[in-house]
């Protein structure tokens, strides 16, 4: 994900994990025109609810690499 670049506006439909493995900077761009910033931190995970609905935009200076996935049934 290299710096500068976006994933354009998305909807999450479900319950996600991510699991950065670079360190890096994003700038969170949320469908109500608010903003946030999320510091990452190779091999340190986390997770965001379904409905989440944002542009994701690589604030850093270098590239960003991440594996994402989405969680499409919980037990119980």
């Amino acid at each position: 994900f290299a710096p500068g670049a976006e994933t354009g506006f998305h909807r999450h439909g479900w319950y996600y994990v991510v699991v950065p493995v670079t360190d890096g900077e994003l700038l969170l761009e949320m469908a109500d025109g608010s903003t946030a910033t999320a510091r990452l931190q190779a091999g340190v995970a986390y997770q965001r609810l379904a409905g989440v609905e944002h542009n994701v935009v690589n604030a850093g200076q270098a590239p960003l690499s991440f594996v994402e996935t989405e969680v499409k049934a919980l037990p119980g």
